[in-house]
């Protein structure tokens, strides 16, 4: 009698059975890593305007009575050019800033993606940074 060599269907279906389960597993943790990196784009650009926001207030003259605020003067008035915060997955809509004091410096950064917007399928929640480089958000 000859010798066959190769797998049985079962051996077969228990392989695909083991891939499929492994699969299941895999993808939650994978999506959760793509949102991840997406956000580190927008902390990045939050860094940006915070560091802006301190270079601001550093060339103003603490002992002036007349201490501009920053409130109102948008990305623009910070030395951002348009087009400077839009990147993959985030735009420049998609940030707000308010500074309370000056001196001390008080701000407070928002990112909040719009809904569907930039390769997000629903808002993701916002993330915010304060003067001392506290991220706080879902």
């Amino acid at each position: 009698m000859k010798s066959r060599k190769g797998f049985t269907l079962i051996e077969l279906m228990v392989v695909v059975l083991i891939v499929g389960i492994l699969a299941a597993i895999a993808i939650p943790i994978l999506r959760g890593r793509i949102d991840a990196a997406k956000w580190s784009e927008g902390k990045a650009m939050m860094g940006s305007i915070a560091t802006a926001i301190r270079a601001y207030a550093a060339e103003k003259d603490p002992a002036s009575t007349d201490v501009p605020t920053i409130l109102g003067i948008g990305a623009t008035g910070l030395g951002f050019a348009a087009g400077d915060l839009d990147g993959t997955y985030f735009s420049e809509t998609d940030f707000t800033f308010t500074v309370t004091t000056m001196y001390p410096l008080d701000f407070q950064i928002s990112c909040t993606p719009a809904d569907g917007a930039k390769d997000f399928p629903t808002a993701p929640g916002t993330y915010t940074l304060d003067e001392n480089g506290l991220f706080t958000g879902t």
